[in-house]
């Protein structure tokens, strides 16, 4: 089905957070979020870009991302419409930049489907209705702090907790969550690339913990040292940043750089392609999860829908909306048995609440086609 585009919205919002989110790159305090509305013959669609405002976790940022749309990749789609399954090709000869065309092929998505009156879900294969639920936990100040938050989200329902690690923060930090919380507890660790092959055997001091894996430990752009280092590991290796496209998942999975694989559809360059990489892990007997990169209810809800494909056996950093904001866009998505409800009305099966959206609004740019 073809999409008639009259136009794009390229809106920014200022999100607060309610508390300060500490990772081995930087500290979050607020989220610069760029939206993306697409206007079609017969409606819009929404979208959310996951860029950060510095370029910190990859090369994008949300400036940047904004300035792309504004002069390459909206100029690029043709006017008298398209299917959506052609957006990445219209798209490939722009090099990188993969989370600004992952908003602009969603938002066109979310259109599509919102006039087809399908689902997200329905769309990508969801096998599930509701989805289980990890938090993400940031590196603390203090052992104390660390526990009491980890038994705050223990106390909601969060059925798998990941801590952020680094250097002079990993092992004790780690062990501590364990002897605290038992056995049973789904712990895993996220380095964001913070370490290098030289720390193989400090990270050996993780294999007693029982963790069900450790994420990208080492250089984004270095599948054979972590295929090395998973050699030295009993600790499943998994990649985050290092998995750009199907093409790198495959290619880790060759060399055995990796043993579950962290699906960031934004970093991927959109959820079709997050659906390849999906189908590529299963046929090799790879687990997937969805993770997650502070969104507000826009993105939320797309990654909630890709997580209840069969493949993603393991919980995602789908955590409900008040993790991260005080007031979310959308309605909030609210945790529940540690589970998040699939959303089912056509398209993202939200829409952002004007009222909210236009209190958190600093700009907002239109893009005739």
């Amino acid at each position: 089905m073809k999409n008639k585009i009259s136009g794009v919205e390229l809106r920014r919002i200022a999100m607060p957070l309610v508390a300060p989110f500490r990772t081995s790159f930087g500290v979050e305090t607020s989220r610069d979020v760029l939206l993306v509305r697409v206007v079609t013959a017969d409606g819009e669609g929404w979208a959310e870009c996951a860029a950060m405002s510095e370029p910190r976790y990859c090369s994008e940022y949300v400036d940047g991302a904004q300035h792309v749309l504004r002069e390459f990749l909206i100029p690029a789609l043709p006017k008298d419409g398209l299917d959506v399954q052609a957006v990445g090709r219209i798209l490939d000869p722009f090099t990188g930049h993969r989370m600004a065309k992952s908003a602009l092929e969603t938002a066109l998505l979310d259109a599509q489907l919102r006039a087809a009156d399908e689902s997200f879900g329905s769309y990508l294969g969801a096998a599930r209705d509701r989805v289980p639920c990890g938090v993400s936990v940031g590196i603390m100040d203090s052992v104390p702090e660390l526990l009491d938050a980890v038994e705050a989200y223990i106390a909601e329902g969060y059925v798998r907790i990941k801590l952020k690690i680094e250097p002079g923060w990993d092992v004790e930090p780690v062990r501590a969550v364990r002897e605290r919380f038992g056995d049973d507890l789904l712990l895993q660790v996220d380095a964001n690339a913070a370490y290098t092959l030289a720390d193989a055997q400090h990270l050996t001091g993780l294999d007693d913990l029982g963790l069900l894996l450790i994420e990208q430990p080492l250089a984004n752009d270095d599948l054979v040292q972590h295929a090395a280092l998973a050699k030295q590991l009993r600790t499943p290796v998994c990649l985050d940043e290092s998995i750009e496209s199907a093409a790198h998942a495959a290619a880790a999975i060759s060399l055995g750089a990796c043993s579950v694989i962290n699906i960031k559809p934004a970093r991927v360059g959109g959820y079709l392609e997050a659906r390849r990489i999906h189908d590529l892990a299963s046929a090799h007997g790879i687990p997937v999860w969805c993770g997650g990169m502070l969104e507000t209810g826009i993105g939320r809800a797309a990654n909630v829908a890709l997580a209840a494909l069969p493949g993603f056996t393991l919980p995602g950093d789908t955590s409900g909306s008040h993790r991260y904001f005080a007031t979310d866009i959308t309605e909030p998505f609210v945790l529940a048995d540690g589970h998040l409800d699939v959303p089912t009305g056509p398209g993202l099966g939200v829409v952002p609440l004007p009222g909210v959206l236009d209190e958190v609004t600093t700009s907002r740019e239109w893009i005739a086609l």
